[in-house]
């Protein structure tokens, strides 16, 4: 088992794909082994080594990829949303303590306002004409002594920030050997081998593109082809350009894709995939299975979060095992169900708790939260997930929702992934998220926000007595909102908390 980012890459074949883009040529497993030493010593150069931070802002595409596979052989890397504000990359970066920020050659945005006031060092990625996807050199003013030593098992490689939808966003180090471990275990729950391709359509600035799609692939020798981010306008060009065997992205991206794959039949029949890949977010049922009719192949759900280095559990790739509804069997750490309030192991319904060599080692300089999501329990360090789940008599986890989003209707308890199920069964609705609507006397009411089906004329009315006919009266949507596009997060998730004030339903705080 490779415990490093540098041991994940050696052994490949050297003449061999790698990295990918819209009409470029392919980066090969030698050129990004150059590559890697190429940054090595231009980082040194500037004074940056092991144990350095570098905040990474650059656009999803080639150079984001092999930026991140590089940088985190020398460094530790932190990558940040490109999209941000400056007020949010001055939060970020002075939280991070980041050494340097390395931009794109020609990018003066807020990002380097940002770095600039708090005197980092400013690294910019330069493209040579002609240069093969990925392939870049680091220009810069800083120089500087710097550790050369490289990375061990323990050093941190990878830094990312929780989304903070309902507190301030902490900081999650994973060291080296958490993102070899989560890559190797997606290696094997999806039987890669260097014939396989991802398309790559998620940012790179999120943990589910980072791992899955990018250091999964390079674990198995396999190639990742870059998109510029996700279009469902270019998805099926981009598919027919990257012949690529699989992809994986979040539930929305999916349905998204669905929404278009009838006039690109032509396409999806000429590039057969072995898998599709789903994860982030739960995969409404009949989502999944209208992806297995269209695409001919097994959908896979897969069960993932920052602190785990992605994935957890995995549902079988082997035609006709997996499971609509549910997100696998564990798939890497050891998965439990935990007590919600007390520091034990249980059976049935209650928290879902993993440990493993992929679990993050703790938050940093947080030890309020390390207190709340660690405990012991049977001779094990365990972290406490924040979802709500079980597991069923074949040993896949079903979830009920994230604890914190569960509907808490005057004692009642309502999980919003199951309305969800319920509402996504009327042929009319596209998409719905159930959230939370504060309620004076109940404490909180169940609503939902949806997207009809184009050409539909379906009425807030016509949904709410659907879901009476097929839900206890106490869960059906007291007030159902019809929207022509839901607002959803940077990653393309769509977001229950906060919602209600996001639709201007309650007063904002």
């Amino acid at each position: 088992m490779h415990t490093t980012m540098s041991a994940l890459l050696s052994g490949h074949d050297g003449s061999a794909p790698a990295i990918g883009a819209p009409d470029r040529a392919w980066l090969t497993y030698d050129g990004l082994r150059n590559l890697t030493d190429t940054v090595k010593a231009a980082l040194h150069g500037m004074g940056i080594g092991k144990g350095d931070r570098v905040a990474i802002v650059l656009p999803n595409g080639p150079e984001m990829a092999t930026a991140f596979v590089t940088i985190a052989q020398v460094a530790t890397t932190a990558p940040l949303n490109p999209a941000y504000r400056e007020e949010e990359y001055d939060f970020y970066l002075s939280d991070l303590k980041a050494k340097a920020l390395v931009v794109m050659d020609g990018y003066d945005g807020p990002a380097v306002a940002a770095a600039t006031k708090a005197g980092m060092a400013i690294v910019r990625v330069c493209v040579p004409d002609g240069a093969p996807a990925g392939l870049f050199e680091l220009e810069s003013d800083a120089t500087g002594t710097a550790d050369s030593s490289d990375p061990a098992a323990d050093d941190v490689a990878l830094i990312l920030h929780t989304s903070g939808t309902t507190s301030r966003p902490k900081i999650v180090p994973l060291l080296q050997s958490n993102v070899a471990a989560s890559a190797e275990h997606i290696k094997v729950s999806l039987d890669l081998t260097p014939a396989d391709r991802c398309l790559n359509v998620m940012p790179l600035f999120h943990i589910h593109g980072l791992i899955a799609a990018v250091t999964a692939s390079l674990a198995a020798g396999a190639s990742i082809w870059c998109a510029p981010g996700f279009d469902a306008l270019r998805f099926f060009s981009f598919m027919k350009e990257a012949k690529p065997t699989w992809y994986t992205a979040v539930p929305t991206m999916h349905q998204a894709i669905l929404s278009r794959a009838s006039r690109n039949a032509d396409v999806i029949a000429a590039n057969p995939l072995r898998f599709l890949r789903s994860s982030s977010a739960s995969l409404p049922a009949q989502v999944m299975v209208a992806l297995n009719e269209t695409f001919n192949a097994p959908v896979v759900e897969a069960y993932g979060m920052t602190e785990a280095a992605h994935q957890m559990a995995c549902n079988p790739l082997e035609s006709g095992t997996q499971k609509p509804g549910a997100v696998g069997i564990p798939a890497g750490p050891e998965m439990r169900i935990a007590h919600e309030t007390e520091d034990r192991l249980i059976d049935g319904t209650g928290e879902v708790a993993i440990s493993g060599p992929n679990v993050t080692p703790g938050y940093e300089s947080n030890p309020e939260a390390n207190a709340k999501n660690f405990f012991e329990a049977e001779g094990k360090r365990w972290f406490r997930t924040g979802d709500q789940g079980a597991f069923d008599d074949e040993g896949y986890l079903h979830l009920t929702g994230r604890l914190k989003e569960i509907i808490n209707r005057g004692g009642e308890k309502i999980s919003p992934l199951e309305v969800d199920g319920v509402l996504l069964d009327h042929p009319d609705v596209a998409q719905v998220v159930t959230f939370a609507l504060p309620h004076p006397k109940l404490g909180e009411e169940v609503a939902a926000a949806l997207v009809l089906k184009e050409g539909s004329t379906a009425t807030e009315k016509d949904i709410r007595a659907f879901a009476s006919e097929r839900m206890a009266d106490f869960k059906v949507p007291r007030k159902v909102i019809i929207l022509d596009e839901i607002p959803k997060g940077a990653t393309g998730k769509m977001q229950r908390i906060g919602l209600a004030e996001k639709l201007g339903l309650v007063e904002k705080a």
